[in-house]
């Protein structure tokens, strides 16, 4: 059986969906952070068969937006002490900025660069999300 330690102060990703672990790597741009990052995939759940998990060793900040948007049923376990000091709860969100971006060839996000990439949600039970400026959806 494989022995990952626990950390003493930092994030705790639990609850991933199985697979899904590299994605929120690269959607969080962990590969750039500067503390030890521990990616575990497919993990025996009882509650979903396997998981991944996500052990972050410091207090960084993430964006719980990308996280919501990939999978709302993450748990977000903030550490101190080798503790769980709070559980942040994921919701799909309202807004993604940055996060998704319009294929459309004729939004204007595709002429100015420097723009933002705003996605509202449209349909929550479809999560559906839709361009701002084009009404593209995504």
């Amino acid at each position: 059986m494989l022995n990952v330690d626990s950390i003493e102060r930092g994030i705790v990703l639990d609850h991933i969906k199985a697979g899904k672990a590299m994605v929120i790597y690269k959607y969080l741009d962990l590969e750039n952070a500067d503390c030890c990052v521990a990616i575990i995939k497919n993990v025996k759940s009882k509650k979903s068969g396997r998981k991944d998990i996500i052990k972050i060793d410091d207090r960084i900040d993430i964006n719980l937006d990308v996280l919501g948007y990939i999978d709302p049923n993450i748990t977000v376990n903030i550490i101190e002490g080798g503790k769980i000091v709070e559980k942040r709860p994921l919701e799909l969100p309202k807004q993604l900025v940055n996060v998704i971006h319009c294929k459309n060839p004729r939004c204007i996000t595709s002429v100015e660069q420097e723009l933002d990439h705003v996605f509202r949600l449209v349909e929550p039970e479809t999560r559906t999300y839709r361009c701002i400026y084009c009404e593209h959806e995504k």
